[in-house]
């Protein structure tokens, strides 16, 4: 159990990049332009969750792999979308 499945390993590291993006966003970003730049972000994770999937080996379960992929950076800059508009206020 001390390994993360194969599936799981293509999925994780879209994940990393909208945390780390969300980060930089609150960072370097301006309070003003917190909600244009997020979706920037997740078009990023987008198309890094197409890379990923696309470059793997086995193509059975891409659209599983895509659907939480994409669905996890969803929800990480869908909370990072309310922390930052309550920030701005």
């Amino acid at each position: 159990m001390g390994s993360v499945s194969r599936p799981l390993a293509s999925v994780f590291p879209v994940w990393a990049v909208a945390l780390l993006g969300a980060v930089g966003v609150a960072i370097v970003v301006h309070p003003d332009l917190y909600l244009t730049a997020i979706p920037m972000v997740f078009a990023l994770c987008l198309l890094l969750s197409f890379v990923i999937q696309l470059a793997m080996p086995v193509k059975q379960g891409l659209v599983g792999r895509m659907t939480a992929s994409v669905g996890g950076a969803a929800v990480v800059l869908a909370v990072a979308s309310l922390v930052l508009g309550l920030v701005a206020l």
